[in-house]
């Protein structure tokens, strides 16, 4: 993954912000050393970024599509209110199977409810609105998960989207990828969505927020 931002000045802000949990760190370590694609983990930064966003926005129904081995998962369980709990969705048995021992083991269990198979499927077998969505799957599939969820949001509720910037990619013209070609057509029928309100942050790969009018 090419930085978005100076790696100093990432760093920067890691170190000034709150340190993750062990259990986090403990998490991280694994991932790093035993999971293909490791870079898929929402770090630190983004960790405490989507913590502090669950706890501004006390969501009570949380899904989320694309566990990886379940660090975004865990950090945003540590800020939901009583009650609050989190739906989140992926396909890898090799990341579930940390994931689900990192998330038993943890303080939040019973807040984090993991569904395998496809997450379209998934969604489709849940009822009810959702306070925060966050998107971090399969690049291709970004529009159609906006779709799916865009009506499904609580009033007020907020859609979180990982890595819109793609490791710059998006300023590219001549990538001609899947992925990247998905993510800028993403980034453009968002930003041109008469429904919604959006803001791109430069945090980690980029990050959109997602608002309904």
């Amino acid at each position: 993954m090419t930085p978005v931002v100076d790696p100093d000045i990432e760093q920067y802000a890691t170190e000034h912000s709150t340190p993750e949990p062990d259990l986090l760190v403990a998490l991280a370590e694994e991932t790093r050393e035993s999971v293909a694609n490791p870079r898929m983990m929402v770090g630190p930064l983004e960790g405490r970024f989507l913590q502090t966003l669950v706890y501004l926005r006390a969501p009570q129904r949380v899904l989320e599509i694309g566990m990886f081995t379940g660090y975004s998962a865990l950090s945003m369980a540590e800020a939901l209110p009583p009650g609050g709990h989190i739906v989140t969705c992926d396909i890898d048995p090799e990341a579930e199977a940390v994931a689900r021992r990192h998330i038993e083991a943890s303080p939040w269990a019973d807040r984090i409810e993991i569904r395998m198979g496809p997450a379209l499927e998934t969604l489709a077998s849940l009822e009810g609105e959702f306070d925060l969505v966050f998107i971090d799957a399969d690049k291709t599939s970004y529009r159609a998960y906006y779709e799916a969820v865009l009506p499904r949001l609580a009033e007020g509720g907020l859609i979180v989207v990982d890595n819109v910037l793609w490791s710059k990619k998006v300023l590219d013209d001549s990538d001609d990828s899947d992925d990247t070609r998905a993510i800028v057509a993403f980034n453009d029928h968002v930003a041109a969505d008469p429904r919604v309100v959006a803001v791109m942050l430069t945090v980690r790969d980029g990050v959109t927020l997602i608002r309904r009018r």
